[in-house]
């Protein structure tokens, strides 16, 4: 067993919802916000084998589906972190949910949204100062649950 945080690394410079796993960053020059889900929602789903992802254009409120996913251990809602509309959709993903099991950081990046109230949404985001304490609490509680290792 991987007793250590790095095992599951969380970047820094990312906004984590802490419900459902999902994390966003905002690129300062355009505005923009790429949602993803993190490495422990990840772990904890097993081999995606399919997303499906709503459409350029469309509207999404925080803590609502802006898609859905099967996985070997789950079927269920991708939730969105923050307000906005969507402006991309990684194709890639559609293709081959699987980017997303090797490299949700990067190139397994869901959505892209015009976010209308990120400094709002972002407060009730885990980041910072409070990012350490969460990711601790999560792999325990992850753990015990027998979701990951």
């Amino acid at each position: 067993m991987v007793d250590s945080v790095s095992a599951y690394p969380f970047p820094r410079e990312r906004f984590y919802q802490a419900e459902h796993h999902m994390w966003a960053s905002r690129d300062s020059a355009s505005g923009e916000v790429t949602v993803g889900i993190d490495v422990l929602g990840v772990q904890s789903l097993g081999d995606l084998a399919f997303v499906s992802l709503l459409p350029v254009g469309t509207r999404v409120e925080r803590a609502r589906p802006l898609g859905a996913l099967e996985a070997a251990k789950i079927t269920g809602d991708v939730v969105a972190p923050v307000s906005g509309e969507i402006v991309a959709v990684n194709a890639d993903v559609l293709r081959d949910p699987s980017i997303v099991n090797r490299d949700p950081y990067g190139q397994g990046w869901l959505v892209r949204l015009c976010a209308d109230r990120w400094v709002a949404d972002a407060e009730s985001l885990v980041s910072g100062s409070r990012l350490d304490a969460w990711v601790a609490s999560e792999i325990r509680r992850y753990r015990e649950r027998g979701w990951i290792r």
